[in-house]
């Protein structure tokens, strides 16, 4: 008796040590972000119409965002959410709408969808995906923990937000990779046309350091109402411990002559101490005009300070947009005089997990 009790004892101890074992290897991770900030624009009106920090003169809300992942074996899937106005109304798509009495419009639904994908690694190198996709074009995304600055660029607002599709990449080596994928229109759940674009993206690391994405896409867009291609260059250079430099530059034309956008944009970034960080973001943005229209170009200039303590970095922030064209309506106080320039600061805490 005592001999089976000690082997069905040791039985037990050796079970429930390989299901540790296994449950330890591939745990369900859960991280995310929450985030706020105030924003005063010196003309006194929301003039720069780029993306999120969008609220005058008040302490505003972005978004709780909430991601879930989980590898099992050779299979992982993806899930993230987002609530509150950078995560709904201020993503694309938008949710649905309700209206008050005095007919302000306000939001009927406050989450989002930012990714739900499904993965299978076939191999070390080959693997494929399929889902509801953080865009592979641009060098910055929904979230605020991967961007230095608030604020975002004219470029991030005109591409893509997401990608839905299949896609297959497969890792030549460490240096090389090449993504091949079959997409949805921009930004949808569905395509009611069908999967209608093509994309892929060739990532290069030819140096310790540097990271270059070549990404492209193209496909019929029934909002833009032709075929339309963009061509997006995105890079990052470590060049010293304390000194990184990215780059992203787009060319985006749609047929018939029925305009698009061009740009490019630096930002290099210095870190003093870990804990405190300076960076500045140029960027040049073109309009293309439609049918044989004239182009309109706009130049922007963030300097943003990212000030970190644990899991939260504060991020102080100036900007500076020019637009000579007076395409973008930048207003002077009054809020009726046209102006070539517009300014804003704008403070936001941002809290990782």
């Amino acid at each position: 008796m005592k001999l089976r009790s000690l082997l069905t004892s040791a039985t037990l101890t050796i079970a429930s040590a390989t299901y540790a074992q296994e449950a330890a290897e591939a745990p369900l991770q859960i991280s995310g972000s929450v985030d706020t900030y105030f924003k005063y624009d010196f003309a006194k009106a929301p003039n720069i119409k780029t993306y999120f920090a969008s609220e005058q003169n008040s302490v505003s809300i972005g978004m709780i965002d909430l991601a879930l992942k989980k590898t099992t074996g050779k299979a992982s899937f993806v899930g993230e959410l987002s609530f509150g106005p950078r995560g709904q109304e201020q993503s694309i798509p938008n949710g649905s709408y309700a209206f008050t009495a005095n007919g302000d419009d306000v939001s009927a639904s406050s989450f989002h969808i930012q990714n739900l994908y499904v993965n299978y690694a076939f191999s070390d190198k080959f693997s494929m995906t399929a889902g509801y996709m953080g865009t592979f074009i641009g060098y910055e995304v929904i979230s605020p923990v991967a961007n230095f600055n608030y604020s975002t660029s004219y470029l991030f607002g005109a591409g893509p937000f997401q990608n839905a599709g299949i896609k297959g990449t497969y890792a030549f080596s460490d240096k090389v990779s090449l993504m091949l994928g079959l997409f949805n229109d921009w930004n949808t759940y569905q395509d009611f046309n069908g999967v209608s674009h093509v994309g892929g993206q060739l990532m290069l690391a030819p140096v310790e350091g540097l990271t270059v994405y070549l990404n492209g896409l193209s496909g019929y867009s029934e909002g833009a109402g032709g075929v339309g291609t963009i061509f997006d260059l995105t890079g990052s250079y470590q060049v010293t411990d304390k000194f990184k430099l990215g780059i992203n530059a787009a060319d985006y034309s749609v047929s018939n002559d029925n305009g698009g956008y061009s740009g490019g944009a630096l930002y290099p970034q210095y870190a003093f101490t870990p804990a405190v960080s300076l960076g500045l973001r140029g960027e040049y943005f073109n309009i293309k005009g439609v049918a044989g229209g004239a182009d309109a170009g706009i130049l922007s200039g963030t300097l943003s300070a990212n000030i970190k303590a644990g899991g939260l970095t504060f991020i102080p922030e100036v900007r500076f947009d020019n637009d000579k064209d007076l395409s973008q309506s930048f207003f002077k106080s009054d809020g009726v005089t046209l102006t070539k320039s517009a300014s804003q600061f704008s403070l936001a805490a941002v809290y990782a997990f």
